[in-house]
């Protein structure tokens, strides 16, 4: 039992969220390079250069050098296993930035040093503030001009409404960029060359070695003896339990792309973060060190390997032990099963699990029978994770196949990326699957949706915009309304989603207004729950 107690305890499971091109894949690569999960870093961004970063797997990132899908990677360092969920960058996939941190026990927050905080990264923090999700923050770029790091430290706390505390201290920025004080070591590491390829060397001494003094210009020199009495005289002390509640903010300075800082930085997470924590399910809170085995299915991916054809559902582990072969509960299939394939990912590669413990990420041959918000557990156990929520997609499109000959590839391509939360589908009642209104956060949705379907099921695809911005599920059921009675403006429309329930799509606010005031107990919902 120490062993299985001393596994979970050892787990470290965390998003990384930032802002577009505020080098969050390439801090994870970072992290792979420090833990021995690779040789060498692809830089993600480089077009003359044929490698792309680990964590990219689909051709359209490669293309475009950004993550359109959440990535899992799993390594060790220094005894302890960590589980990195490598969110979308983009914002059109915020959706599913929001399912992986369903499954993250912290964040890792990546700010760009010369545009401080930007508008996806507001929004990406309310979601982590929503769950009191423990942020860590690296401000990065330093390799590069960067902002006044106290107007940094000034904009996240008044922007995002969250105490910092600056664990490391940056020396110059740009060029000028010799390294960074360890406020909590009481030492400067100072850098050695920039070489984007492989791990930098760093050089530890105190704040009064004269090698120090050697090294950095005079003027350098005394505005790091100035900084560092300020901060410790104004500022606040380091509280690691207002850290663990997400109220405090730990802030390290650094580049991703020149690992400078990237290392120090890891360490102290590590030292900082908690092991897998309790989550809410029906029968209550349920201990990660319950001996029963217990997970949700936050995500789910098709066709991850083009010459199998597969579906991957990717389960967090939330108590107890995983062990292949061993029949589990599937919740809402209502039936028992056995996990078939299990295998943990470093981007394409992946190996078979024989078993995981609470907090790790799995993944899961799917046949078809799991969706988002699924619960497994022992057969023993019975219990259910509270739903992930279904946001309300803002921009719609009638959605045909142009070879009718084509319809059952079609159907099955766009079920199957509704179904791992890509896009959301409806259709009028009564109505087949020949053509499908399709409802997305952003454009570039619409993009992955064409192109997926052209290369991965060989169909193409007619596209017409729709007017309709807003979309509400109707929360009654059908013996309080028949949808065929709803008094309704001539620009609203009745649609089914392909769980069978009603919704209504809206060309603006008063329209939902005017429902609502003319059809009275009509109760209508901005969200559903995957449960």
């Amino acid at each position: 039992m120490a062993d299985f107690r001393t596994e979970i305890e050892n787990r470290r499971t965390f998003a990384i969220i930032s802002h577009p091109d505020a080098g969050k894949t390439t801090i994870t690569e970072k992290f792979l390079l420090y833990g021995g999960a690779i040789q060498e870093a692809g830089m993600v961004k480089g077009k003359k250069n044929s490698r792309h970063a680990v964590s990219d797997w689909m051709e359209i990132e490669k293309q475009r050098g950004i993550s359109v899908t959440s990535s899992v990677l799993q390594f060790q360092y220094q005894g302890k296993c960590i589980n990195i969920l490598d969110t979308p960058g983009h914002q059109d996939f915020s959706e599913d930035t929001y399912r992986t941190l369903m499954a993250a026990d912290s964040a890792v927050m990546v700010i760009d040093a010369s545009k401080g905080v930007e508008a996806q990264t507001r929004k990406l923090f309310k979601v982590c503030a929503m769950r009191g999700v423990p942020i860590f923050t690296f401000i990065n770029k330093m390799d590069r001009e960067a902002r006044d790091p106290y107007e940094l430290l000034d904009e996240i706390e008044t922007e995002l409404g969250i105490g910092t505390y600056a664990v490391n201290w940056p020396i110059g920025s740009g060029k000028r960029f010799k390294g960074v004080y360890d406020r909590m070591d009481d030492q400067v590491i100072a850098f050695e060359g920039a070489d984007f390829r492989h791990e930098v060397k760093a050089q530890r001494m105190s704040i009064d070695d004269p090698v120090l003094e050697g090294l950095l210009p005079e003027e350098q020199y005394q505005t790091l003896i100035d900084d560092i009495e300020l901060l410790s005289g104004a500022g606040d002390d380091f509280d690691l339990e207002a850290v663990r509640a997400g109220k405090l903010s730990p802030v390290f300075f650094g580049s991703a792309l020149t690992n400078f800082g990237v290392e120090p930085f890891l360490e102290k997470f590590l030292g900082m973060s908690t092991p897998p924590t309790a989550r809410e399910a029906d029968i209550g809170l349920v201990d990660p060190f319950d001996p029963h085995f217990s997970a949700f299915v936050f995500k789910i991916q098709a066709n991850m390997n083009k010459a199998h054809r597969d579906r991957i559902a990717f389960m967090r582990i939330c108590s107890g032990k995983f062990e292949r072969g061993k029949d589990v509960w599937h919740v809402q299939g209502n039936r028992k099963m056995q996990l078939a394939q299990p295998q943990q990912l470093m981007a394409q590669d992946r190996s078979i699990v024989d078993e995981a413990y609470a907090g790790d990420i799995i993944g899961i041959f799917d046949p078809g029978v799991f969706s988002i918000g699924d619960t497994v557990c022992d057969p023993g156990m019975k219990c259910a994770y509270s739903g992930i929520p279904t946001f309300a997609p803002e921009i719609f499109a009638r959605v045909r196949q142009k070879d009718t000959l084509k319809r059952k590839q079609f159907v099955k391509g766009v079920e199957q990326i509704a179904q791992e939360g890509a896009i959301q589908i409806f259709h009028e009642p009564n109505t087949g699957m020949e053509e499908v209104i399709v409802g997305v956060v952003g454009v570039l949705q619409f993009e992955v949706l064409e192109y997926r379907l052209k290369n991965e099921y060989n169909v193409e695809i007619i596209r017409e915009g729709l007017p309709y911005s807003h979309i509400r599920w109707i929360e009654n059921t059908d013996e309080e309304y028949d949808y065929k009675e709803l008094r309704l403006t001539s620009d609203t429309k009745v649609v089914q989603d392909f769980r069978g329930n009603f919704l209504l799509l809206f060309t603006s606010p008063w329209n939902i207004t005017w429902a609502q005031e003319h059809n009275e107990g009509l109760e209508l919902s901005e969200f559903s729950e995957n449960s």
